[in-house]
C-alpha cells in the first residue's frame, strides 16, 4: 500500500503533506458537454430560458466551486487559486464547457478544473430543466495539466 499516496502504512485515507514540494505554477484545463433540444439551446442562446443569463450564472457557479474544491472532495487540499476560467462553445445541440485553474503552489489543480466543469453544466441543466428534462451531460475530463514534478500530461484527442 506504501505506493499509494493518499493510504497510509496502516491503510487509512489521509491528505497528502505536501509541505516539502517545490511550488511551481500549476495548470489545469478539463471539459465536457451537455446535449439538449434544439428548443433548449435556442433559449439559452437567445437569452429566453425561464430562470435568466444560463451562461453567465454557470460561469459564476463554476468558478464558485473551483474555489470550493477542498471543502467538497475529501482529500483534495484547500488552495488558493489565482485564476479560474469558464468558457463555452456551442456544437450542434451541444454546449461544451471548458475550465482552466491556476495557482503557483505545491499540488495541482485538476479536481478544481473538474469540479468547476461539472458544476457549470449542472448550472445549465438546472437553469434550463423547465425547457428540456432530458439534457445530458457527457464527457466530463482532465484535457491537460502542467506543472509539478511530472511536468505536462495531454489527454489523447
Amino acid at each position: 500500500m506504501s505506493d499509494l499516496t493518499h493510504i497510509d502504512e496502516s491503510g487509512a485515507a489521509h491528505m497528502v503533506d505536501v509541505s516539502s514540494k517545490p511550488s511551481t505554477r500549476r495548470l489545469a484545463i478539463a471539459s465536457g458537454t451537455i446535449t439538449m433540444s434544439a428548443k433548449a439551446l435556442c433559449a439559452i442562446q437567445n437569452g429566453d430560458a425561464p430562470k435568466g443569463d444560463v451562461l453567465g450564472t454557470a460561469r459564476i457557479a463554476g468558478i464558485m466551486a473551483a474555489k470550493r474544491t477542498g471543502e467538497l472532495i475529501p482529500l483534495c487540499h484547500p488552495l488558493g487559486l489565482e485564476s479560474v476560467n469558464i468558457e463555452f462553445a456551442y456544437e450542434d445541440n451541444v454546449i461544451r464547457v471548458t475550465a482552466s485553474a491556476a495557482l503557483i503552489g505545491k499540488t495541482g489543480v485538476e479536481m478544481e478544473a473538474l469540479v468547476a466543469v461539472s458544476t457549470a453544466l449542472l448550472t445549465i441543466y438546472d437553469m434550463a430543466k423547465a425547457i428540456d428534462k432530458g439534457m445530458i451531460i457527457n464527457e466530463v475530463r482532465l484535457i491537460e495539466k502542467r506543472g509539478g514534478k511530472s511536468g505536462v500530461w495531454k489527454a489523447n484527442t
